[in-house]
């Protein structure tokens, strides 16, 4: 089945529920800072399985000690459904267990 795109509103909505995340573009953003590149690279590894996982990856990309994520369903006309908030969630609750801020 298709991804719906989802309101600016319904968006905002879940939004609160994810701090740190932003609509920018119509695609979920959001950046990381963790204690070094190593701390931020297991962070992309872990980010990668996850997306396995979903079959619904983002852009990511690689800092130093940095991780940033877009994200939206090219499927559903570059728009942000709910499996990009799914991947952030499931982003968020692994951030955390790497230490990430």
């Amino acid at each position: 089945m298709a991804e719906k795109p989802l309101s600016q509103q319904e968006i905002e909505d879940r939004l609160v529920q994810l701090p740190g995340w932003s609509l920018a573009d119509d695609r979920l953003t959001r950046s990381y800072r963790l204690a070094s590149h190593f701390a931020a690279t297991a962070l992309v590894i872990h980010v990668a399985q996850l997306q396995e996982e979903l079959n619904h990856h983002s852009e990511l990309t690689l800092g130093y000690n940095t991780v940033s994520l877009a994200v939206n369903t090219h499927s559903a006309g570059d728009t942000v459904t709910e499996l990009d908030l799914e991947l952030a969630r499931r982003v968020e609750d692994a951030a955390a267990g790497h230490g990430a801020h």
